[in-house]
């Protein structure tokens, strides 16, 4: 995992191990489309420290404003519908981080995100960690962990999908991975990241962008 940089410790995000892969996979100057982007720590970092041209999509009113507030370029919309108006190759890079098991369509939602940008940084909690397991398997409730804080009737998530899923998604749709990282409480994995992960970020393209590089 790339070293805390001084703009992540400015913003006390040296605990999003997450969006500390996602700054360190984004190359500098790069033009940056984030869905779901809350309330903009992640977009300002890339604003600021790697000079990124960035712009983002949320549905809360409260986030955008204090997106605004910061300087960023937010629209709130819903991310499912908000790409039509973006032409094709618009950005260098789409984010779609922890946002994937809110969604519902979300096949059309990663094609329209490689439509208008080259990659799309996916980041989503494994639902197949160890102690979701163990949760379900053992105590037979619903899990609930520190990726999945949720309690079943008031959760935002409408997919419960584990790292194997993504990956056979991927393969299955032509889709090419080109980075994929598996982080745990204290770090990366290493090892059986389908059941020691606690959350996932990988880094996508469509087959023929991938064969280019």
């Amino acid at each position: 995992m790339k070293d805390i940089s001084p703009g992540m410790k400015e913003n006390g995000m040296e605990n999003r191990p997450d969006h500390r892969v996602i700054y360190g996979s984004i190359e500098p100057n790069s033009r940056v489309l984030d869905l779901g982007c809350g309330t903009g720590e992640l977009l300002s970092i890339l604003m600021r420290h790697k000079n990124a041209r960035v712009q983002g999509i949320e549905m809360d009113r409260h986030a955008v404003y204090e997106c605004v507030k910061k300087g960023l370029s937010v629209f709130q919309g819903d991310i499912e519908s908000g790409l039509a108006e973006y032409p094709d190759g618009s950005f260098d890079y789409v984010i779609l981080n922890q946002s994937l098991q809110e969604v519902r369509k979300v096949e059309y939602l990663i094609r329209e995100a490689l439509r208008v940008g080259d990659k799309v940084v996916v980041g989503f909690p494994n639902f197949a960690h160890a102690g979701a397991r163990m949760m379900l398997g053992l105590g037979g409730r619903s899990p609930v962990t520190s990726s999945l804080p949720y309690l079943w009737y008031d959760t935002p998530n409408v997919r419960f999908l584990s790292i194997r899923d993504f990956q056979l998604f991927c393969a299955d749709r032509g889709l090419t991975i080109l980075e994929a990282h598996y982080l745990g409480k204290a770090g990366p994995v290493h090892i059986w990241p389908n059941l020691c992960a606690r959350n996932a970020v990988f880094i996508l393209a469509t087959r023929e962008k991938g064969e280019h590089r």
